[in-house]
């Protein structure tokens, strides 16, 4: 018996926001051994603007993977996609809002305009492999 349609579409959603948490997370460990003082300064946030273009890169990297594994999982429908974007926008909308003095706005503008487009980039590029 196949999946209904929605589940199918949950189901890559889920996958997608994984995806995008698993990148994230190792791009994070990588921007420690790569850049001196970047874990000294996680915590506080105090990055330096190669830190944070390096973060800006893992926040791509892991929005094409998630656009990449919804698709992947749900090949046959844009909507899938499209309801992976909106929600991670959704998502990162407060994050960034509560962080806002923390980062210079280029920063904030960079990332959450970005991030759909990156989505369904990474989708794109999944359906043509």
């Amino acid at each position: 018996m196949p999946m209904p349609r929605i589940a199918r579409i949950s189901v890559g959603v889920a996958a997608g926001i994984v995806a995008w948490f698993v990148v994230a997370t190792v791009g994070d460990w990588l921007l420690r051994l790569a850049i001196a003082g970047y874990a000294e300064v996680e915590a506080s946030m105090h990055f330096t603007l190669p830190m944070q273009v390096g973060r800006l890169c893992v926040g791509a990297a892991s929005s094409i993977a998630a656009g990449a594994t919804c698709a992947w999982l749900v090949p046959r429908t844009r909507r899938a996609v499209t309801a992976l974007a909106i929600i991670l926008v959704l998502l990162f909308l407060p994050v960034h809002y509560r962080l806002w003095s923390q980062f210079p706005a280029w920063y904030h503008a960079t990332f959450l305009i970005l991030l759909a487009p990156l989505v369904f980039l990474g989708a794109r590029l999944s359906r043509r492999a």
